[in-house]
């Protein structure tokens, strides 16, 4: 994409940002993109609308707790006649806040309901509401089996009953969960060319060609995912599915006995594992040490949302051992500072293509390409084969 959007649609409204704690740091490179396209736009009849042209677009909020650790949200200035969106992060376990003197670390309950308070704040002034909530709420509490609650479904509903045009995420668990509200806007963006743009920037002799590189879809349910980026690439795939004692339940699911794959051989070919999430990391690190057995050569894990919700100490010791060679995610959600710093860690910074959609959206322009990054990638691959002297097969 270009560095200036070339949009000619008159906004459907004047713009507005509500980033939440949550969200304040990719939501101000969001801004700076923004008023940076904005300002350098050659299209004087949009310039001429009021309020078009700002150097912010970000609306300050407030979500004030009392002592009882109830809340409220407050919005400091006018919404009336704007387009607003509200940027969260239900992930952002970072934040605290005081409940009777004790310290708690804010849930994805208290995210998600801090998102009402706002959405309540406006008092129907808005002219359009979209959430931008990059971590879909309960997205994997997306579907029944026996005697449990759709909490997915039901914070969908319950977002479109308070006025919300649009609800846009990224990597959804399951995206038919938009099944549930049917009538109102629901997108789902994939970060695979960002993905893609970050292992080529970072590492200088990847061969894309099905003699050197594999895309391995971890289980059934990512499957479509590494079909995607292999039709892309031009490159073969394979998956593992598992196999799972149905018999008991640890920490809220039946435990993985084995992962058993179904592909070509991996020997002597560098593999993409890619997947939506990374949360224990068990899994996909068996999977790793499974491909080296097949006398895999160097392993890249890319996940949309790394949570790492045991620590990132197993990574360590997969990269040392030489299982992994790379780790890919997003900053989409809250990432500790000290994961950054790792040499095998890969941060792809998604902020300006929130940018793009949000300009986008507020244009009432068509989405396709945003969608659909095919063309991208095979630019970003194109170039880095003509930089490096690569042949094409």
């Amino acid at each position: 994409m270009s560095d200036v959007n070339t949009l000619k649609n008159a906004p459907e409204g004047k713009l507005g940002l509500i980033p939440l704690k949550s969200c304040n740091d990719i939501a101000r490179k969001v801004d700076y993109y923004l008023a940076k396209w904005r300002r350098e736009s050659e299209d004087e009849h949009l310039k001429n609308i009021p309020g078009y042209e700002r150097d912010s677009y970000i609306i300050d909020v407030r979500n004030p707790r009392f002592g009882s650790g109830e809340a409220k949200g407050e919005i400091m200035s006018t919404v009336r006649g704007y387009d607003l969106y509200i940027l969260v992060d239900v992930l952002n376990y970072s934040l605290t806040y005081s409940i009777c003197g004790h310290e708690n670390h804010m849930s994805p309950d208290d995210h998600y309901q801090d998102v009402k308070r706002i959405i309540a704040a406006t008092g129907g002034r808005a002219k359009r509401i979209t959430v931008i909530m990059p971590f879909l709420y309960e997205s994997r509490q997306h579907k029944r089996a026996g005697r449990e609650s759709l909490d997915s479904a039901m914070a969908l509903q319950e977002l479109e009953a308070m006025g919300v045009t649009n609800i846009l995420t990224f990597d959804a668990h399951d995206p038919r969960v938009q099944n549930a509200i049917p009538t109102c806007g629901f997108e789902s963006f994939r970060p695979t060319y960002q993905f893609v743009k970050g292992v080529l920037k970072n590492c200088d002799d990847i061969r894309i060609d099905p003699e050197h590189l594999m895309i391995i879809s971890p289980d059934e349910g990512a499957t479509d995912r590494a079909v995607f980026l292999a039709n892309v690439l031009s490159v073969n795939m394979g998956m593992f599915y598992k196999r799972r004692d149905y018999t008991k339940v640890v920490d809220g699911k039946n435990p993985i006995v084995a992962h058993e794959y179904l592909g070509d051989s991996v020997e002597g070919k560098d593999v993409w594992i890619i997947d939506d999430m990374i949360s224990s990391g068990d899994s996909i690190l068996d999977v790793a040490g499974q491909l080296k057995k097949r006398n895999a050569n160097r392993i890249f894990c890319l996940a949309t949302f790394g949570l790492f919700t045991n620590g990132i100490e197993v990574f360590d010791r997969a990269y040392e051992e030489g299982i992994i060679y790379r780790v890919v995610t997003t900053n989409l959600t809250y990432q500790r500072p000290e994961y950054l710093e790792r040499e095998y860690f890969i941060n792809c910074d998604m902020s300006k293509f929130i940018a793009h959609i949000v300009d986008t959206l507020n244009h009432d322009e068509t989405m396709s390409e945003l969608m659909a990054p095919q063309d991208r990638i095979q630019r970003v691959v194109r170039q880095y084969n003509e930089k490096h002297g690569y042949v094409e097969v």
